[in-house]
């Protein structure tokens, strides 16, 4: 059983059929106007409403990928959503997949590939450098993450191609689906 959390919040259905989501709750979970939700009923009659994330379809794909890249590089590839991480290679899946993206997520929203330096954290590991390439459809939805495995090793230009060869495969994939 998943726990929920109670809100408070009652909605009427109206005579087209229509929930009106408050605000308050479409911004808490960063729902914006037109962004698809996915909708669930369990045995109880339950209505779950999740957002949708489409990206989550091709983890199969987004899997392989990074680990032909990790294998390739000899680094740590991930491919994360807006929001977590959906697949690793090249580093403990335990410490990465699954967890939210933290200070890559704004990185990724630059809309461009980007090597960063300094101080780049995930889940309290910290990296002196990481290529960030979006992956852009009609928006950014997820992005590809190079890091390496030795700490004091720099991303260069065949990790950014890499990279960024990998967001626009996982792009291209997407508007098939």
């Amino acid at each position: 059983m998943i726990p929920m959390k109670a809100t408070g919040v009652v909605r009427r259905i109206d005579d087209l059929g229509r929930v009106v989501i408050p605000k308050e709750i479409r911004r808490t979970l960063r729902i914006r106007e037109g962004e698809p939700l996915e909708i669930f009923t369990d045995r109880d009659g339950e209505v779950i409403l999740k957002k949708y994330i489409p990206i989550n379809d091709l983890s199969l794909y987004a899997q392989e990928y990074v680990d032909v890249l990790a294998e390739t590089l000899s680094a740590i590839a991930i491919v994360a959503d807006e929001d977590s991480i959906i697949a690793v290679a090249g580093g403990p899946k335990k410490e990465f997949a699954g967890q939210k993206i933290g200070n890559i997520g704004e990185i990724m929203q630059q809309g461009k590939t980007t090597v960063a330096s300094g101080s780049i954290t995930q889940n309290g590991r910290e990296f002196s450098s990481m290529v960030v390439a979006p992956i852009i459809t009609d928006r950014i939805i997820g992005c590809v993450c190079l890091a390496p495995k030795k700490q004091d090793t720099k991303m260069g230009e065949i990790e950014v191609n890499l990279a960024n060869t990998a967001a626009t495969f996982l792009a291209k994939q997407m508007q098939r689906v």
